[in-house]
């Protein structure tokens, strides 16, 4: 009956009350130029990438290919949660409709679940370049990356639908208060008010999260049985090497996400859950651009390149 009625005023009063990080001005102040500072170092290091691997000849490779994808998805991924975000941290609590909330809702999962199926594909790559190097041009051929690609989106696309679906269901008995900076599926959880719909939720990102986790790790078991047989130390290096940024990025985004999803269960986390949720919404996009080329003499190559034909058509 408590349920029956806190439905019914949750269909009557369609917002939701975003908290956000923090309840103190000062604080907000500062973490807005912060947060302000990294959503634009995000912009300007994804669209940087993505120019380079579409524009740079020497960087159509499936490598490049997979990292241009990734580079417009962190694009896509930050700015549907940065804007709620830096308006919290500006106005403090804010207002957000509850269409508004299922739309972020949708976006946010269906960027998620591409970028788990993206980081298998590259996991996938690399899978390919260090253990049937001789295969790899036939294996990873332009239509082969372009439909890994394709799958990846429009299969996030497709578990987004389901899990918002069920997340829907559960937004109309959550409390109107989301002590939160973006409107997530726990802090939406209505918990007994719709049990199928919620275990139907839990079950659907465990099987993406943990699908996914599972694939990437059997391509690097395999890669790392591949490098116990590898005759040489420097080979054994460059093979590493060209695993070690995929592996980095990887392990910071299942190891927060999989930490959130372990404490959403056991009490109220409110504030790990938005740490955490920082760490691969936020923190993730800023630094993959730079795990990915700061050593990486090929790209270094294309941007100076870019840089000297910019200087010339300057010049003329």
């Amino acid at each position: 009956m408590e349920c029956s009625l806190e439905c019914a005023n949750r269909s009557s009063n369609q917002d939701f009350i975003l908290l956000g990080l923090s309840p103190s001005p000062s604080i907000r102040n500062t973490l807005f130029a912060v947060f302000l500072a990294l959503y634009l170092l995000i912009l300007l290091e994804n669209t940087l990438i993505i120019y380079l691997t579409c524009s740079r000849h020497e960087l159509h490779k499936p490598m490049y290919f997979f990292l241009g994808n990734l580079s417009a998805l962190e694009l896509c991924y930050v700015s549907v949660t940065m804007p709620t975000l830096l308006m919290g941290l500006r106005l403090g609590a804010c207002r957000v409709s509850f269409p508004a909330c299922m739309g972020q809702r949708f976006l946010f999962l269906a960027l998620m679940c591409t970028k788990c199926a993206l980081l298998v594909s590259m996991a996938y790559d690399r899978y390919v370049a260090v253990c049937c190097p001789l295969h790899y041009p036939v294996r990873m051929r332009p239509p082969v990356c372009r439909s890994l690609a394709a799958g990846a989106w429009l299969g996030g696309l497709g578990v987004s639908a389901a899990r918002t679906a069920c997340v829907t269901r559960l937004a109309r008995c959550a409390p109107s208060v989301l002590d939160h900076f973006f409107c997530a599926a726990r802090a939406l959880r209505g918990g007994a008010c719709e049990p199928v719909a919620n275990l139907a939720d839990v079950l659907v990102a465990s099987a993406v999260e943990g699908g996914s986790l599972l694939a990437a790790l059997a391509a690097y078991a395999a890669i790392a049985d591949a490098l116990l047989r590898l005759p040489s130390a420097s080979a054994t290096c460059r093979a590493l090497a060209a695993c070690a940024s995929h592996l980095v990025v990887m392990g910071v985004f299942y190891t927060a996400m999989l930490t959130v999803d372990a404490c959403a269960g056991r009490g109220r986390h409110a504030e790990l859950d938005k740490a955490l949720s920082l760490l691969y919404t936020v923190l993730t996009p800023a630094c993959s651009p730079v795990v990915y080329c700061l050593r990486n003499r090929e790209v270094h190559d294309a941007l100076r390149r870019s840089l000297c034909r910019l200087a010339r058509s300057r010049e003329n």
